[in-house]
């Protein structure tokens, strides 16, 4: 029987997912029980479902693109008793992963987040917007979207992720978990001494400006958030990038290991 399921929302991420899988495969093997690991391909253009299959996860299609779509989608598909859910540009260890069950298995926490690390050294501005965002995320309980895990029942109890909303979807739902949590005698986490890496791709591709214009539009207009053209930081890809990817997949110089040695 299938103890934990680590769901993992996927929109051309054929760039970033070899990574992230290898680091979750090896972290499942560190930690006992029946896992499965899903990626939901939510409508994507590039080889992700193809490096999904062939790295050994099961693929979940989901064709709306939405991110809380595609987390409920692969929620609903998966059979373990726990949800973790993680960015495809996310490295998960084998540490992190298990104080997240054992989390759970302790029948104290409902579930919760992680403080977050940058995959590579930041200037001092992007580094203290890290740094308020972990103090804030400890503060308050609030899950950071690329790493988010909870029990089954609680997400079925407050009805998943809002598919209302095209971001910021990890903070509506860890305000309902943390209601949830208090109802029942328990709380939601966030794991404090196991930072997660993930990527800060952002950076690179868009400008500071258009960064810091997008982040003041969602603060001071949040029904921007019903907007999924208001959202593109969350669902758009630079046509460099676009360009860059494909080149990698016509040469073969992205593809995993297993399908590197075959060819």
């Amino acid at each position: 029987m299938t103890e934990y399921s680590i769901i993992i929302p996927a929109f051309n991420e054929e760039a970033y997912l070899p990574e992230a899988l290898e680091s979750i495969f090896t972290a499942t093997e560190g930690n006992p029980g029946m896992a499965e690991v899903i990626v939901v391909d939510n409508n994507s253009t590039d080889r992700t479902a193809e490096i999904a299959r062939i790295m050994g996860a099961r693929v979940v299609p989901e064709p709306v693109n939405q991110i809380a779509r595609a987390r409920n989608t692969g929620a609903r598909a998966a059979l373990g008793r726990y949800l973790i859910f993680v960015d495809a540009d996310t490295k998960v260890t084998t540490r992190l992963l298990t104080e997240a069950l054992e989390n759970m298995k302790s029948g104290r926490i409902v579930g919760g987040g992680v403080v977050v690390a940058a995959d590579r050294p930041l200037d001092p501005a992007a580094q203290s917007v890290f740094n308020a965002w972990n103090r804030f995320s400890q503060l308050f309980n609030i899950a950071a979207g690329c790493f988010v895990y909870c029990e089954r029942v609680a997400f079925e109890a407050i009805g998943g992720f809002s598919q209302r909303v095209y971001a910021s979807e990890e903070l509506w739902f860890s305000i309902h978990m943390n209601l949830w949590a208090w109802r029942n005698g328990k709380r939601f986490r966030v794991i404090r001494d196991q930072p997660v890496v993930t990527s800060i791709r952002k950076l690179d591709w868009f400008s500071p400006a258009r960064l810091m214009l997008s982040s003041l539009l969602l603060t001071f207009f949040p029904l921007a958030l019903f907007s999924r053209r208001l959202c593109h930081l969350w669902y758009q890809r630079p046509d460099f990038i676009c360009t860059a990817n494909s080149n990698k997949s016509l040469n073969g110089s992205d593809a995993p290991p297993a399908e590197r040695e075959a060819s």
